[in-house]
Formats: structure tokens, sequence, C-alpha cells
């Protein structure tokens, strides 16, 4: 988990440092103002670790790519515990989010998991510097 938040800590450092390709609109502040951001971790049940993994980069995969409010679904394995998945979840508000989890795509993930899933926990997370927000991805 350490990872995770220090390569999001570098991006959003590295974005507050360039200040002068930070020209934001208010429609761009405001949105930044609005997202739900979120680790949720999870722990798989031995012997469903490779049906789990093709399952959350499915979800993932079509979330980011269908819904315009999805920002960001990124499922990562921890290195040292492969039963230990974290997934960093950026939806643009709580409406997005709430239109998420009544899609195809999400509900068969849900459905079709929920049998590989040992525990499940939601971590609300604070955005420090959401301004830079518009500048972490662009610059992947």
């Amino acid at each position: 988990m350490k990872n995770i938040f220090t390569f999001l800590l570098a991006a959003v450092t590295f974005a507050a440092c360039n200040k002068s390709d930070m020209k934001m609109t208010n429609d761009q502040l405001h949105m930044t103002n609005a997202l739900l951001v979120r680790i949720a971790e999870i722990e798989v049940n031995e012997g469903y670790l490779d049906e789990y993994l093709a399952a959350a980069h499915n979800v993932g995969t079509k979330s980011v790519e269908s819904e315009p409010g999805v920002i960001c679904i990124f499922p990562m394995q921890v290195k040292d515990a492969p039963n230990t998945i974290r997934i960093v979840e950026i939806y643009r508000n709580e409406e997005a989010y709430q239109a998420h989890l009544q899609t195809p795509h999400f509900l068969e993930y849900k459905q079709g998991t929920l049998h590989m899933v040992k525990s499940l926990q939601l971590v609300a997370m604070e955005p420090l510097a959401p301004e830079a927000m518009p500048l972490i991805f662009k610059k992947y």
C-alpha cells in the first residue's frame, strides 16, 4: 500500500510544482472539489486469485472506457501478498459513483466475485491537492 501512496503523492507533487500548466477553469475547479476518491482494500480467498484478477481487470477497463463519470479504477496487487488487492477509485462526483453501481459490468463483477472475496473495506480518501488532478493522468 505504501507504493500506491508514494506514486500518487509523487504525481500530485509533480503536478503541483508545474503551476504554469495549471490554468483551471471554474468548471474544472468545481469538478475537483466534488471528486469521490477511495481505496478498496480486498482480500481474495485462496484458489480464486486468477479468476478475481480477470474480473477486476474487466470491470476496471469497462468502467473507465464507457462511463464518463469514472475517472479512474486502478486495481493493483500487493507484491508480497498476492491475494491482497488495492483499487484506487476516482469518480467525478457521488452521482457518477451511484450510476457506476447500476451498470451491467459492475453488477456482473459484484455478483460474480462475492464467493471470491474474503474481506472488503472501502476507505474514503480526501485529495490533498485536487487542483492537480487534471494533470496527473495527462502526464502519463
